[in-house]
C-alpha cells in the first residue's frame, strides 16, 4: 500500500522518490501523515525551548537543516537535507545554499542595523526562506518555527500566535495565510505580520 496524498492549495507535492523516504510504512493517508509529523514537530519545539539558542547558531545553514531534521526526522529519511529536484514553488534546487547564505547575511544586516522592527525581520526571514523552499516538504511549518525562534531567542520577545493554527487544515485560516503570503510575494509584508500576530 503506497502513500496516497491529496494536496491542498499552497502545498508542495512530493515526487515518488521523496515518498519512498517515509519511515513509517503504515501511514497511508494525509491525515495520518499530518498526525505523525505534528508529534515530531512538538518534540522539535521542546528541543528549541531547552537548547538555549544563540544568534550565532541560529543564523547558519547548519541550524536551518538541523531544525528541519528535528521537526521531521522521525517521519522522513530526507529530513534536514535540501531538496534535489525543482518543485511547483521555490528557486532552482541547485541555488538553495547560495540563496540561503544571501538571506542569512541579509537577516544579520537587518538585525545589526535595526533596518526593520524585530517582528518584520522575523517575518521577512520566514517569507524569504519559504520562497527559497529548501526542503522537499514541511517548508511552511519550518519557516514559522524559525520566525518564532528569531523572535524569542534573538530578540527576547513573545513568539507569534499564527492564528492559533498549524495551517495544516484546508480551512479559512489557511486561506487567509495563503492570501497574506501572496501579498508578501508582491512586496507587501504587512498582511503576513498581521496574520502572524492574530
Amino acid at each position: 500500500m503506497g502513500l496516497k496524498l491529496e494536496y491542498k492549495e499552497g502545498q508542495t507535492p512530493l515526487d515518488e522518490e521523496e515518498k519512498e523516504g517515509l519511515k513509517i510504512k503504515s501511514i497511508s493517508t494525509l491525515g495520518e501523515l499530518d498526525e505523525f509529523e505534528q508529534l515530531n514537530i512538538e518534540k522539535a519545539v521542546e528541543w528549541t525551548i531547552h537548547s538555549k539558542l544563540k544568534r550565532e547558531r541560529i543564523l547558519t545553514e547548519n541550524f536551518v537543516k538541523d531544525l528541519h531534521k528535528k521537526m521531521f526526522g522521525d517521519v522522513w529519511k530526507w529530513a534536514g537535507q535540501f531538496r534535489k529536484s525543482n518543485k511547483n514553488i521555490g528557486i532552482d534546487w541547485t541555488q538553495i545554499s547560495i540563496e540561503l547564505k544571501t538571506l542569512i547575511d541579509d537577516v544579520k544586516y537587518w538585525i545589526d542595523n535595526k533596518t526593520f522592527s524585530p517582528e518584520e525581520i522575523s517575518i521577512r526571514f520566514k517569507h524569504r526562506i519559504v520562497a527559497i523552499h529548501c526542503f522537499p516538504n514541511g517548508n511552511g511549518r519550518h519557516s514559522r518555527i524559525l520566525a518564532d525562534i528569531v523572535m524569542e531567542s534573538i530578540f527576547g520577545l513573545e513568539i507569534f500566535t499564527w492564528n492559533q493554527s498549524n495551517m495544516v487544515e484546508a480551512d479559512d485560516t489557511r486561506k487567509k495565510y495563503i492570501v497574506a503570503l501572496r501579498k508578501a510575494d508582491q512586496g507587501d509584508i504587512t498582511a503576513l505580520i498581521k496574520f502572524a500576530n492574530n
